[in-house]
């Protein structure tokens, strides 16, 4: 489905989705009439322009974005997207606390991050075999 309305643009857009929810989200977003050009540029200024126009008060604040139902896709896409970033420095905590275990105590790991040796023990044990995205959408050329 991602070579299908938009082509390849789509598989860039929805890239922060896991492979087996991109078709539906590709699906979802084309049948309420957003383009990728449209999911792309709310996903490159990170929901700001929807941000702006929802607290506009104007009643007809969802129209740029395909109505109500394109409004809530592209703010549900920001979602997924920032959920996906949060992910991905997490697992990067991950493994520098793992590296951090090799030459100090999770004691002395705590202290200096300012979290419980529990958390230590609990992200050490972290990584993620999640395929991440490289780039965020804002620095894609």
């Amino acid at each position: 489905m991602e070579s299908q309305p938009g082509g390849d643009t789509w598989a860039t857009v929805v890239k922060h989705r896991a492979p087996e929810q991109r078709d539906a989200v590709i699906v979802r977003l084309s049948e309420a009439g957003v383009t990728p050009e449209q999911a792309q540029a709310a996903l490159a200024d990170g929901g700001d322009a929807l941000y702006a126009a929802a607290r506009s008060g104007r009643p007809d604040w969802a129209e740029p974005f395909g109505g109500p139902l394109g409004a809530a896709l592209l703010a549900a896409e920001v979602s997924a997207l920032s959920a996906h970033l949060v992910s991905r420095a997490s697992a990067v905590r991950a493994l520098a606390v793992d590296a951090l275990l090799e030459d100090y105590s999770a004691v002395a790991v705590a202290t200096a991050l300012g979290i419980s040796r529990q958390k230590v023990y609990d992200l050490g044990k972290g990584g993620s075999g999640i395929p991440f995205i490289d780039i965020a959408p804002w620095r894609l050329p």
